[in-house]
């Protein structure tokens, strides 16, 4: 699966969480759930998988902690929260420069329509 297929189907899992759920949750909450609707629809998911940063020559294992990395494609970084921030999307975007990953997306759940909370950040994505 492309980068763009992978996304199609993690938005159309949020979309079913956020319904069934609806907004106001804990982070984590909307975490373990998206994660089990996306196993469930066989996808292969990372939680919180620490990935190293890589300066100059060193590898630091301190590392930063994506949310989900879907299929070892796309990284998921999940928020509740009234509104999104800019610095959401420049965290994002730095993730997906660090792991050398092409597309992510920020899903805030805090927003009573989920459409609007759903941002692709992109890092040199090529055509499919």
């Amino acid at each position: 699966m492309s980068e763009n297929e992978i996304a199609t189907v993690i938005v159309d899992a949020a979309y079913k969480v956020h319904v069934a759920l609806g907004p106001g949750l804990l982070e984590s909450v909307y975490q373990a759930t998206l994660e089990y609707e996306l196993k469930k629809r066989g996808l292969k998911v990372s939680l919180q998988q620490a990935l190293p940063v890589v300066y100059e020559t060193v590898k630091l294992d301190l590392g930063f902690r994506p949310d989900l990395i879907v299929e070892d494609k796309v990284i998921v970084e999940l928020k509740s929260v009234e509104e999104v921030a800019p610095v959401h999307k420049k965290q994002l975007l730095t993730y997906l420069r660090l792991a050398d990953k092409r597309l992510g997306l920020l899903i805030n759940f805090g927003d009573v329509l989920i459409k609007r909370g759903i941002t692709r950040v992109v890092n040199s994505l090529p055509e499919d």
